[in-house]
């Protein structure tokens, strides 16, 4: 009976330990950054979630204390109601916006 109740000792010592290191590597976060265009076309890299702009979206997260991008899109204006402040006399219209990247970080 003795190595029965040492395993089971030990199962329930270390379960909570793995439950927070797991939830620990699962944190992620979305970033919501404006897409200035750069002269060398990452604007567009990061717009479109071509393999080009993964470079960029890695380092945005590494400079937040982030491992990965896992994900990074062009964000449309209705996804962010509101977030974003505009200048009372800004009238958007076309591409006369400014663009926004969701760029996803994680742990």
């Amino acid at each position: 009976m003795r190595p029965i109740s040492a395993l089971i000792a030990c199962t329930l010592v270390l379960a909570p330990s793995l439950l927070v290191s797991s939830a620990a590597l699962a944190d992620s976060r979305v970033f919501i950054v404006a897409n200035q265009a750069d002269g060398y076309g990452i604007d567009q890299c990061l717009a479109r979630g071509d393999r080009c702009g993964a470079s960029a979206a890695r380092a945005y997260c590494r400079s937040r204390d982030f491992a990965q991008a896992t994900n990074y899109r062009r964000v449309d204006p209705d996804e962010i109601t509101g977030a974003v402040p505009h200048a009372a006399n800004e009238k958007c219209g076309g591409n006369s916006c400014g663009e926004f990247v969701a760029i996803t970080c994680q742990r």
